[in-house]
């Protein structure tokens, strides 16, 4: 059985009522329920925190115990270079995915921090970027 990780960062626990438009109007935990029932032979741990230093703190944690880590880490891709650095020591590899297309977004979202640190980079598929991640760590 793989041992992964879904690691959400801010803002993200409002999945379902925040920007529809954007995000959709499917809550994570509905969403990763049904999840867990297309990858029965996975084991997916998910965390999420609006806190960068509570985010580093897991993954920390995964060391030892996770094949892979799936990783949004929300507005703290554009400024977290404390999260890149966490990716880097951990020696897990780390897909970081995002629900929207950043790079047809804002400039400021053009710019990922951990992106360098990770086996990939999933974005604007919506929630099947998570899907996609776990398929590539199977």
């Amino acid at each position: 059985m793989k041992h992964i990780a879904i690691v959400n960062g801010p803002n993200l626990n409002l999945l379902g009522v925040r920007e529809p438009h954007i995000y959709g109007n499917e809550t994570f935990e509905d969403y990763l329920e049904g999840l867990r029932m297309r990858f029965p032979d996975v084991d997916i741990e998910y965390y999420q925190s609006n806190v960068e230093g509570e985010m580093i703190n897991f993954l920390h944690s995964c060391m030892g115990k996770k094949q892979g880590i799936i990783l949004n880490a929300g507005a703290y891709t554009h400024t977290s270079i404390a999260l890149a650095d966490a990716i880097s020591a951990i020696s897990i590899p780390v897909i970081e995915v995002h629900i929207s297309n950043v790079l047809a977004r804002e400039e400021y979202r053009k710019t990922s921090y951990i992106a360098s640190q990770c086996v990939g980079s999933i974005s604007g598929l919506g929630m099947m970027g998570y899907e996609l991640a776990i398929r590539y760590f199977m």
